[in-house]
């Protein structure tokens, strides 16, 4: 790992984890020694980075010179919080975590008084009924739907016919226990909804719909509509 990119890593770390972090954590983090850490530790502050503690204590970011300071009013806090919690509670582990580090980097941009608002907000998320946790892993699928490339899948609808297509996936869609994909079928021709979980497989293809997923995108909601 290069230094600067050992550099960027910490500051994230710094970021993200529970404050304070020990030196210890940072440093298996970053993966070097604990007297390397505190030599990274100079050089972030050297770069600018306001960062409290020291050796025995924990560290925490006070202040980000990476980020550009951000002005926020309570009310804009509190739906921030809301959001991204409820982001960690029904999106897959990828987008759970980077809910986790969007929230720390926006509040690395505040001062310490706002940064005790967003912590300490009065707005929490909690869902009794969990997202169907035997989906497959759904970062494929938003890579394709992000790339505009066709992907071909193993379906079974609820009455459990299964069946192979490809689609063209134009959305993800959260649902109150589970994730739909709004799709263009191949097979059929026509617009469809598919439940995630009965995804058995699939395969990203290397054909492109682009630039053609905006166009499709906005039928379709039309058509639901």
């Amino acid at each position: 790992m290069s230094r600067p990119e050992r550099l960027f890593r910490l500051l994230n770390a710094l970021r993200v984890l529970p404050k304070p972090v020990t030196a210890a954590r940072l440093a298996r983090e970053t993966e070097v020694s604990e007297r390397t850490l505190y030599r990274d530790i100079e050089s972030l502050r050297a770069g600018g980075a306001l960062i409290d503690g020291a050796p025995g204590l924990g560290y925490t970011l006070a202040e980000d010179p990476a980020l550009p300071p951000q002005t926020f009013s309570r009310i804009e806090m509190e739906a921030l919080v809301v959001g991204l919690s409820d982001v960690r509670q029904r999106g897959d582990t990828q987008l759970a975590e980077a809910a986790d580090a969007a929230l720390a980097k926006i509040a690395a941009t505040l001062p310490e008084r706002l940064q005790r608002q967003i912590f300490h907000a009065t707005h929490m998320v909690y869902r009794y009924e969990t997202p169907v946790k035997d989906a497959p892993d759904i970062s494929d699928i938003r890579t394709a739907c992000w790339d505009e490339r066709a992907i071909d899948i193993d379906y079974r609808d609820a009455d459990g016919v299964p069946s192979e297509r490809r689609i063209y996936p134009l959305s993800i869609v959260y649902l109150d226990t589970g994730c739909g994909l709004l799709a263009w079928c191949c097979l059929r021709q026509d617009f469809r909804k598919f439940r995630i979980e009965r995804i058995e497989a699939f395969q990203p293809t290397n054909e492109s719909f682009r630039p053609n997923r905006v166009r499709l995108l906005r039928n379709y909601l039309a058509q639901l509509s």
